[in-house]
């Protein structure tokens, strides 16, 4: 019997390990910081778990293991790495697993932003086909758990940077990179590494589908051996002809119009190029001889498409000032996509960053009438605009929508697009948004 270390025991660690588990292997987890809740779904799979364990500790454990399978975010600092590698013991992750035990078809889509909206966008077109699709990967179904139900036909994975970048076997049938910015530095030991992470989705995929309007997605495009297609509103960005664009006010898809932009939900920027993006990789799942999507069926699901909530959702209007939630925003990249849509806006920013340099939200000043910093990256946040912009630090989101409020005009837009992660004040994101929420419906009816 084969023995697995399994680091970290979240919702992919439990499931990996509740997968190895059925399959035979001896399997012991290892968190530094377990839950309760952890210890006793733990109890209850008669897992061992090693809470926080020792330098020689873990030295043991990986001497003793023959699969090393971190979860996604566990900080390549580890050194459950090192001694890995000193043992010379293969990094395994959750996606080479799915991998090995089932060989449906799967599409991954990465990116720095915009990978949980085009993944759902994806399922809701393939699903208009009556195909059985799943989205898993980093989602709440990871794809080791998503591969147990029979009746699906094909997976859409949401691949992030940390579920990438131990894989080794990971072979999507095809493979989509929306965009390239800088973003958890906290976790991977440099930007380089960083995108090597975000470009091993090509490593393996049957077509390739890549945003020219990105240099450096277009660059790992251009390199790669499969069938590609591009998309991008500038149509020949990044050295190659864009098969899906934007001419004349249509999403087009090899110079035929699909649907008009205005038909969208919501037709900002980043939208735009969600769209662009799903139907590009439509487009390549038929290319793969994956699945075959007619355009009527593939305008329809986009028209019909709502989008997701902390993602430049509109919360209220209060005195001719437009209140957006966009707490999703957790990078410079993410917010300035943001502003391109807006003209005047009051930016409330900031929170715990993951080791990336704020100072790319310079390039949306255009847009900008003023800055609410918050949280622990709020000093720095507004340190970035003082003498460009007003600036004010707010204590806490109730501070935040108060001076939002003082500082604002009718016609002006108030954006909670933070840049930075939640986690030095709230559980997650959606936590973050809600509490923005809650407040401006409480300004709104004070009005």
């Amino acid at each position: 019997m084969s023995r697995a270390l399994v680091v970290g025991f979240g919702v992919t660690g439990r499931a990996v390990t509740r997968a190895l588990v059925r399959r035979g292997h001896d399997v012991v987890a290892v968190d530094d910081a377990p839950s309760a809740r952890m210890a006793a779904d733990a109890a209850a799979d008669a897992v061992e778990l090693v809470a926080s364990p020792s330098p020689g500790a873990l030295g043991a454990l990986v001497a003793d293991a023959d699969l090393f399978v971190p979860s996604p975010g566990i900080p390549e600092c580890h050194a459950a790495f090192a001694l890995a590698e000193a043992r010379g013991l293969a990094v395994t992750s959750e996606l080479d697993l799915a991998t090995d035990w089932d060989s449906r078809p799967v599409l991954a889509v990465t990116g720095t932003n915009g990978k949980t909206t085009v993944t759902d966008l994806l399922v809701s077109i393939l699903e208009a086909t009556g195909l059985g699709v799943v989205a898993a990967g980093n989602t709440d179904v990871p794809l080791v758990a998503a591969i147990d139900d029979a009746a699906v036909d094909l997976f859409v994975v949401e691949a992030s940077s940390f579920r990438l970048a131990p894989t080794t076997r990971f072979a999507p049938a095809v493979a989509t990179w929306l965009n390239f910015a800088p973003d958890h530095l906290d976790v991977h030991r440099s930007l380089e590494v960083y995108e090597r992470s975000k470009a091993k989705v090509f490593a393996r995929a049957g077509a390739c589908v890549g945003n020219l309007d990105d240099p450096v997605v277009a660059a790992h495009l251009a390199a790669v051996n499969v069938p590609v297609v591009g998309f991008g509103v500038g149509a020949g960005a990044g050295g190659g002809a864009a098969a899906v664009t934007v001419a004349g006010g249509d999403l087009t898809v090899h110079g035929r119009s699909l649907l008009a932009v205005s038909e969208l939900w919501r037709s900002l920027p980043h939208d735009i190029a969600n769209a662009m993006a799903a139907v590009a990789t439509i487009e390549a799942a038929a290319a793969a001889g994956v699945v075959t999507v007619s355009e009527s069926v593939m305008a329809g699901a986009l028209r019909g498409f709502v989008g997701q909530p902390h993602r430049v959702a509109l919360v209220a209007e209060v005195g001719g000032v437009r209140w957006y939630d966009d707490s999703k925003a957790t990078t410079p990249h993410a917010v300035l996509a943001a502003l391109a849509g807006f003209e005047s806006v009051v930016l409330i920013a900031g929170g715990r960053d993951k080791g990336v340099d704020l100072a790319p939200l310079l390039e949306g000043a255009a847009s900008i009438k003023a800055v609410v910093g918050l949280g622990e990256a709020g000093p720095a946040v507004v340190g970035h605009f003082d003498g460009l912009r007003p600036t004010v630090l707010a204590a806490d989101m109730a501070a935040a929508v108060g001076h939002a409020a003082e500082l604002a005009e009718p016609g002006d837009v108030v954006l909670l697009s933070p840049a930075c992660a939640s986690f030095d004040q709230y559980a997650d994101y959606s936590a973050r948004g809600d509490d923005f929420t809650a407040r401006v419906h409480r300004l709104s009816e004070g009005q």
